[in-house]
């Protein structure tokens, strides 16, 4: 069953099997579809600012024509620690390194989502903090071990063992931390309806 109360289809532009999921499970009508940027942004930029270009930066690179009851989504989620983003890492120890840096720490998750329809585009983003206790060089081994940390931001998600096992405690959206913030994405669909 889709959603009552959205009549877009949506033109989601990520392999993020989790943002995938959260749409799907909103009753949202999904069509994924594949976009190749590189993922390369000012060192200038801080924080919301990254996810922010980045989400824009994925928009604008899908050429193709929308229909008019289409809305083409992209999305971006960084990991901003102290004064520095932790992206996706390269290989295991690089993982093992961002788990050690967020290890009793608080860290801010910034997502960021671009909306686009054939006349009208929006861009958003959502933030939550995120508390860790501190992780054993055992929990970050079986971590490691047993998930994939590779295709996420800050070499974890919330929705596996190390989130189980060592978020204190979220200030914010947890759909957010996962990849996509659908409260706030539900509110900001509005500006297409009116």
């Amino acid at each position: 069953m889709l959603t009552p109360f959205f009549k877009y289809k949506i033109l989601l532009a990520s392999q993020s099997p989790r943002r995938q999921m959260l749409l799907s499970h909103s009753g949202f009508e999904t069509k994924i579809i594949k976009i190749d940027v590189e993922e390369d942004f000012d060192a200038a930029l801080k924080a919301h600012e990254i996810p922010v270009y980045l989400a824009q930066k994925k928009n604008v690179a899908y050429s193709e024509a929308l229909n008019e009851n289409e809305i083409l989504v992209t999305a971006d989620t960084i990991v901003w620690l102290g004064d520095e983003v932790l992206n996706k890492p390269l290989n295991m120890d690089e993982a093992a390194a961002m788990l050690k840096r967020i290890s009793g720490q608080m860290h801010t998750v910034y997502t960021a989502v671009c909306m686009r329809s054939n006349v009208f585009t929006k861009t958003f983003y959502d933030e939550s903090e995120v508390y860790f206790n501190t992780l054993s060089d055992e929990m970050i081994a079986y971590y490691l071990e047993n998930f994939k940390p590779l295709d996420k931001a800050g070499a974890y998600g919330i929705q596996e063992f190390i989130g189980y096992v060592g978020i204190k405690k979220i200030e914010g959206c947890y759909y957010n931390v996962m990849g996509f913030p659908v409260s706030k994405f539900v509110q900001e669909l509005g500006a297409f309806e009116s």
